[in-house]
C-alpha cells in the first residue's frame, strides 16, 4: 500500500509516527479538514498534471484554484490533469492520498505560493484517510520540490 511506502518514508527521520490516519475518509479537501479539525485552506493538496510527455506534482493550499493563464506562462503548456487510471501509474499513489512523498522516479513537485501563508499545512500520505503536519520548511525539505511556482488564483 501507498502509506506503507511514505511511512517508509518518513522512517528515516524518525517521523513516521507524526502520520495520522482517520476512521473516516480525508480522500478530498473538505472531507480532510473535517477529519482534521481544521480549515480547509489549510489542506496541501497536491494535483497531478501531463507535461509533455511525463507528470507533474503541484501542491497547492486547500483553498487555491488552478490559474490557466499563470500555469502556461509557468509550463508552456495548458493544464492537462492526469485522469484517475493515470495518477496512480504516474505519480504512484491513488486519488485521494496523493502526495509528494515516496513517489514514483522522474515526477517534478513545485510547491506554489499559497502554501507560504501558514505555519503548517496537512498534505496527505499516501491513502485516502491519512494526513501528516509539517510546517513549510518541512514540507519544503520532505518533498524535495524543482522550484516554489505561482499558479494559483482565489486565495487570500
Amino acid at each position: 500500500m501507498a502509506i506503507d511506502k511514505v511511512r517508509a518514508y518518513f522512517k528515516q527521520w524518525n517521523m513516521e509516527n507524526r502520520i495520522q490516519e482517520f476512521d473516516v475518509s480525508s480522500a478530498t479537501v473538505e472531507l480532510a479538514a473535517a477529519a482534521l479539525g481544521c480549515e480547509p485552506k489549510r489542506i496541501a493538496k497536491s494535483l497531478s498534471f501531463k507535461v509533455d510527455d511525463r507528470a507533474i506534482l503541484v501542491v497547492t493550499a486547500g483553498d487555491a484554484k488552478v490559474d490557466n493563464s499563470k500555469y502556461k506562462a509557468c509550463f508552456h503548456s495548458k493544464a492537462k490533469m492526469l485522469s484517475p487510471d493515470e495518477v496512480e501509474t504516474f505519480i504512484g499513489h491513488a486519488v485521494g492520498g496523493v502526495c509528494p512523498f515516496s513517489i514514483n522516479k522522474n515526477v517534478d513537485v513545485y510547491l506554489d505560493i499559497s502554501l507560504k501563508r501558514f505555519k503548517t499545512v496537512f498534505p496527505a500520505c499516501g491513502s485516502s484517510n491519512s494526513a501528516i503536519e509539517l510546517t513549510i520548511d518541512e514540507l519544503e525539505k520532505y518533498s524535495n520540490p524543482l522550484q516554489w511556482i505561482d499558479v494559483c488564483k482565489d486565495w487570500i
